[in-house]
């Protein structure tokens, strides 16, 4: 029921807001050279609760407007043509509907980025992932170790959010291919409030989080 209602609210977005593109729609406007999509503040403030939402920029293609909603730990954000990425607190974990799609992610009660408080410099994390490249199923074991930046102030929903930023070296054990993720996060409430991460190994991602969930 409660996904359902998501969906409701999402077309009720969708034809209030022109904006408000589904992925299939930003290939074709990328094409065209349309720009991101920008909502106003007051609009991204009038969301009713519990639901949240973020832009969501994927490759090739402008930035979407993306609703979602917390269950069980997780956050669901679903594309008006429900496409659904999920995450855990910024991080993600699995996606659904995408051309290629992260599958799984094991050991997550030990992400760092669920101790946010406690990270520091060295701090390391292991796990098994899972994720689809041109519809071929893989997996492999990488293994991530944190690095902290110098803190930034983002403009998020017209207010000030002053952010710990911290880099994250991760190794694919498969084919000793690495990467950076970075994570923008609240210095004052611990929320990952932007990031730049993969989908599997090789799709860039970046999320800003505009408006937190509530369970």
């Amino acid at each position: 029921m409660r996904y359902l209602t998501l969906l409701l609210c999402l077309l009720c977005l969708q034809a209030c807001t022109p904006s408000q593109r589904n992925v299939g729609e930003t290939f074709k406007q990328a094409l065209l050279g349309q720009d991101d999509i920008t909502i106003p503040d007051a609009k991204i403030a009038s969301l009713p609760a519990p639901y949240g939402s973020i832009y969501l920029r994927l490759p090739q293609v402008p930035r979407l407007y993306v609703a979602g909603y917390h269950q069980d730990g997780l956050d669901y954000w679903v594309t008006s043509d429900q496409v659904v990425f999920v995450t855990q607190n910024g991080r993600l974990v699995r996606s659904i509907g995408y051309r290629d799609n992260l599958l799984s992610t094991s050991n997550l009660q030990q992400d760092p980025l669920r101790r946010v408080k406690d990270l520091q410099d060295g701090a390391s994390w292991t796990r098994v992932v899972r994720w689809t490249e041109q519809g071929n199923p893989l997996s492999s074991v990488l293994t991530s170790r944190f690095s902290k930046q110098e803190n930034e102030i983002l403009i998020l929903a017209g207010k000030r959010v002053d952010c710990q930023v911290w880099q994250e070296e991760v190794s694919l054990q498969a084919t000793g291919a690495s990467w950076q993720n970075t994570f923008w996060i609240d210095a004052s409430s611990g929320q990952v409030r932007q990031s730049r991460q993969r989908l599997g190994a090789v799709l860039p991602v970046e999320i800003t989080l505009l408006k937190a969930t509530m369970p």
